[in-house]
């Protein structure tokens, strides 16, 4: 497991002011770390890693048992930040079962003519499960943000001023939705992946390079990095308005893919550990259904 003191590095705190460039998207997050070195850390990330995915394999069958709480999952990220490979290994062991993803697109028309959260409830995952949303609500604060023309018809007045009240608003939806998904047993945990411009440049000119990756790369991902300045804008307002009590963010360093998945494994295994799940007791009427079920059985020739 990784040590408290580092993961509470990276959760923002609630209530103080949150600068995006005070959170390195490296892996040198302390001098412990850079003393240490680069491929010692590696090796002690990948350890921690392969643990914790054991661990939430018990843990999930332990939380679809228990059948009293739920885990929301929130990935949001620039493009290239690793947000699908993040999924998939730390997801891999797994029920598929008990976890469902879903990768929130452009909304539909019918989408559109509801509240902009309408889409994401359907999509909460039920007691028992884990709920992952790559990409989420907080698209309406960020990528909305950058293009306010995208708000559309969501809207039940033909002009809106999209100021500083306008966004406050919405932020203020957003807790409350949090706030009652809490209340009513749905852990939500939220990741940014922080990918710094360079890497991200690096990682897009290999999407190019290699043939088997060009089905990766879009021309909109070169078009809105861009807007780069102007989307950690948005994501500081929104990381910052948004981390609560009941659900804080996580800024997951993300230029070495092997420093994200541990933490996000870390993150993920302990707070699903941490919440005194159990195997439902049986009832006195339950037991003796289960005696003759077995005597049933063992008379069978």
């Amino acid at each position: 497991m990784i040590r408290p003191d580092i993961i509470d590095l990276l959760r923002v705190k609630p209530g103080k002011k949150f600068r995006l460039k005070d959170c390195n998207p490296g892996w040198k997050q302390t001098d412990e770390f850079e003393e240490l070195g680069k491929d010692a850390l590696k090796e002690k990330a990948k350890a921690i890693l392969d643990a914790n995915l054991a661990d939430l394999a018990q843990a999930q069958d332990l939380l679809y048992a228990d059948d009293r709480h739920a885990v929301l999952v929130v990935f949001q990220a620039m493009d290239a930040a690793g947000k699908d490979g993040t999924i998939k290994h730390v997801m891999s062991g797994v029920n598929p079962q008990g976890c469902q993803v879903y990768s929130f697109k452009k909304p539909s028309a019918e989408e559109l003519d509801h509240t902009f959260l309408w889409r994401y409830q359907r999509c909460l995952p039920e007691r028992g499960r884990i709920g992952i949303f790559n990409r989420s609500y907080y698209e309406d604060v960020l990528v909305v943000k950058v293009h306010p023309e995208l708000i559309g018809r969501q809207l039940p007045r033909k002009k809106e001023t999209f100021g500083k009240a306008f966004w406050k608003k919405r932020y203020e939806d957003i807790n409350a939705f949090e706030r009652h998904l809490v209340r009513n047993g749905t852990v939500v945990l939220k990741f940014f992946l922080n990918v710094s411009k360079d890497e991200q440049k690096r990682r897009f000119l290999e999407r190019l390079d290699r043939p088997e990756k060009n089905w990766k790369f879009s021309p909109s991902d070169l078009a809105e990095r861009g807007y780069w300045d102007d989307y950690m804008a948005a994501y500081e307002d929104a990381i910052g308005a948004t981390s609560t009590p009941e659900a804080p963010w996580h800024v997951v360093p993300a230029d070495h893919k092997w420093v994200t998945r541990a933490v996000v494994a870390d993150v993920v295994t302990t707070a699903i550990r941490g919440l005194d799940l159990r195997v439902p007791e049986l009832t006195d009427d339950e037991r003796k259904r289960l005696d003759a079920a077995r005597a049933a059985l063992n008379a069978e020739e």
